[in-house]
């Protein structure tokens, strides 16, 4: 876990998205996260072409670990992305 990159897009407002940002800080995870929400301009349009190439759907909260996607709070697939199983 220590050398992947972790990523969450995420908005400011949605519980789902607070939920694994606490667990994100629960397990003391270092991790980058884009309130899509707050984002303006040329900013934000980078960052939803960024998550529709991980999640077509561009649903949120959507975590990326590495190589792999989770797409909504699924407490067990994160544990497992993160090797915290």
């Amino acid at each position: 876990m220590a050398d992947q990159k972790i990523k969450l897009y995420a908005l400011s407002t949605s519980g789902w998205c607070k939920k694994v940002k606490a667990l994100l800080a629960e397990l003391n995870v270092d991790y980058d996260c884009t309130d899509m929400d707050l984002l303006e301009g040329q900013e934000r349009e980078e960052a939803r072409a960024a998550l529709a190439k991980l999640n077509p759907r561009r649903s949120f909260p959507t975590l990326v670990a590495g190589d792999e996607v989770v797409v909504g709070f699924d407490k067990e697939k994160i544990l497992r992305c993160l090797g915290v199983e």
